[in-house]
């Protein structure tokens, strides 16, 4: 994602006469510039805690369930009996044992098209029920943590260019308004016409 300064007028230059305005500009030029540092800093640090997070709660998740390998008994069920078995799409009647030699049967989470007899890689829990809601992969932990610190980074520079565009635009509104002034004092010396204040027979 690309920090450049939000358009709203050219920043100062080193010119010791530069005008107010022009140091303005350079000012919130530079705010932009420390917003995207910012932004970076943050997003690396909510990508972290985002990750660790995920991480833990996988853990967490891993110590109170159980990695068996069921039989598939037969193919995998249409979507609507899945749907009432509140299983995922791909599903197929399967056997286990868990814990000990106690036999199970019931819906398990299989790949599309699994055969019947094919071994398949399971989660159950205590009581040897198979869960549908295993722990999280690293690569989904991974993924949630970019989602986050890219997030992170559009918000804050997203608000910061905002902001500094608003403030950029002020700014040259202003610097115009000052210009015109100026310009009406000095123009009419400057093109050689008649002061208000001159009068028709003055030299």
């Amino acid at each position: 994602m690309s920090c450049r300064p939000p358009a709203g007028g050219a920043g100062a230059g080193a010119n010791p006469l530069r005008r107010g305005a022009d140091r303005a500009r350079a000012r919130w030029h530079a705010v932009f510039a420390l917003a995207c540092v910012l932004a970076v800093v943050c997003a690396i640090g909510v990508g972290t805690a985002v990750h660790a997070a995920g991480e833990r709660a996988a853990e967490a998740r891993a110590r109170i369930l159980h990695r068996i390998t069921a039989t598939t008994v037969a193919e995998p069920v249409g979507p609507e009996a899945v749907r009432a078995a509140g299983a995922p799409s791909a599903s197929a009647r399967a056997t286990w044992r868990y814990p000990g030699s106690r036999v199970h049967t019931g819906l398990v989470p299989v790949p599309p098209r699994t055969p019947v007899g094919e071994a398949v890689a399971i989660w159950v829990d205590d009581a040897g029920d198979v869960s549908f809601r295993p722990p999280r992969t690293e690569e989904a932990i991974t993924l949630d943590a970019i989602a986050a610190a890219a997030g992170t980074l559009a918000a804050i520079v997203l608000g910061a260019g905002g902001l500094v565009s608003v403030r950029l635009r002020r700014i040259e509104a202003g610097s115009l308004r000052q210009w015109d002034r100026e310009w009406a004092r000095v123009e009419p010396y400057w093109s050689g016409r008649a002061r208000p204040e001159q009068g028709a027979d003055d030299d």
